[in-house]
């Protein structure tokens, strides 16, 4: 065997026999350890179980707006996105876009691939199919043309309505799966009639769930003008652009020029209205995930600095009680660096121990949100669990370094002395 082999087998045969003391130490000291690390546990819980759920609503957003349509964007009275607080007096006080803003955009976008807009009604919304009701539909008047431009408009059964029925005014509707389920369960709702706020609509198709989205699909989509002609005073105007490939910026720059044209916005005022992509409002959630990531780190430092002097005061504590021990094994030849080594192992299985009770209460925890709550998602990544046990073992190396060192120093003569 060379001597680097023997020398790493000597390495291995010693961290083993500190491994096994520390965990003998841990047992002896059941209670004490407990309380030991409760501050490394409550530290690690915090940042795992907070980064799990923001993981899994930034995973649950990115395929939702993935789903809108990555060549899209989308222009607005209000600004799209997370809008955190109220909205400011301007914006309230904005006009909501026309059709003619569409027939604008739709006519000056070049490096636009296609064009479509939505129609909104105010108000909650009330389905019905003989005695089955669901409240708070998602009842929209769009174009023939928003199924191929929007991927999440996919229909699953049935039909798109046609470009004729928009023009004729036809009283058809495409619906989504969950108001296929609630109203009609096991029956196919195909060419049967729903009631949305007093009227009737023959059910034609129905849209397919989007990808990855954990809330109910409980759209009505019906024709542009039969919507119109129902609520003429209907006016909020959702506007949707289709980029040729990889002219997204330029389509959206011209579909911006367009509208401040079309609402006379003097050159030096900013936009009166909204307008993001699937992009830029993941990367609004990211900056506002960061913010929350640096409260609950600092809220975990706190955490982990109290473990940390518990640690300390603990070791300081062990090598108080342990001196006479420490004598002997300097007396039969051990050296500083196994006394070192020794402690700080003790001190980096206590805080590592903590940190895998940490990740099993925060596996436990994600489960139980998983079932309770379906609607919010969380997981954690590979990454999130080595880090954690990264951070709660560095908090038992750097606070355990000065209790080490100090029963290095010990005089092994004062030692065997002491009682």
């Amino acid at each position: 065997m060379s001597p680097l082999a023997k020398l790493g087998l000597v390495w291995r045969r010693e961290f083993a026999e500190n491994v096994w003391m520390a965990l003998d130490t841990l047992r002896t000291h059941k209670v004490r350890s407990s309380l030991t690390i409760l501050g490394v546990v409550i530290a690690v819980v915090t940042l795992v179980g907070v980064v799990a759920i923001l993981m899994g609503i930034d995973r649950n957003i990115r395929q939702e707006m993935q789903s809108f349509g990555v060549r899209n964007a989308f222009f607005f009275h209000f600004n799209v996105g997370f809008n955190f607080g109220p909205r400011s007096a301007e914006e309230r006080m904005r006009k909501p876009l026309h059709y003619d803003d569409y027939l604008a955009v739709r006519d000056a976008c070049t490096a636009c691939e296609d064009t479509t807009v939505w129609l909104f009604r105010s108000g909650i919304e009330r389905a019905r199919y003989k005695n089955e009701e669901m409240l708070g539909v998602e009842f929209q008047g769009v174009p023939a043309n928003v199924f191929m431009v929007l991927p999440n408009a996919a229909v699953r059964r049935g039909r798109a309505f046609t470009a004729g029925e928009v023009e004729n005014r036809a009283y058809v509707a495409v619906i989504g799966e969950d108001v296929a389920t609630g109203l009609f369960g096991q029956e196919d709702p195909l060419e049967k009639e729903i009631n949305v706020d007093g009227r009737n609509w023959r059910v034609i198709g129905i849209l397919e769930k989007p990808t990855g989205s954990t809330d109910e699909d409980d759209r009505v989509l019906v024709p542009y003008w039969t919507f119109h002609k129902s609520y003429p005073n209907e006016e909020r105007h959702l506007i949707i652009i289709q980029a040729r490939e990889g002219q997204l910026a330029l389509a959206t720059d011209q579909a911006r020029a367009a509208l401040r044209r079309s609402r006379r916005v003097p050159y030096d005022k900013p936009d009166n209205f909204g307008y993001a992509t699937p992009d830029s409002v993941i990367a609004q959630f990211r900056d506002f995930m960061a913010v929350i990531a640096i409260a609950v780190s600092v809220i975990a430092s706190v955490g982990l600095l109290i473990g940390g002097v518990g640690v300390m005061n603990i070791m300081l504590v062990s090598v108080t009680e342990r001196t006479r021990e420490i004598g002997v094994r300097k007396a039969i030849g051990a050296r500083r660096r196994d006394i070192i080594w020794q402690f700080l192992t003790e001190a980096v299985v206590l805080t590592g121990g903590g940190g895998v009770i940490a990740l099993l209460l925060c596996y436990a925890l994600v489960y139980a949100v998983a079932a309770l709550v379906p609607t919010l998602p969380a997981y954690i990544p590979t990454w999130v669990v080595v880090l954690a046990l990264m951070m709660a073992s560095s908090v038992g190396l750097f606070f355990g370094l000065y209790p080490a060192v100090k029963a290095a120093r010990l005089d092994p003569v004062v030692a065997l002395r002491y009682e």
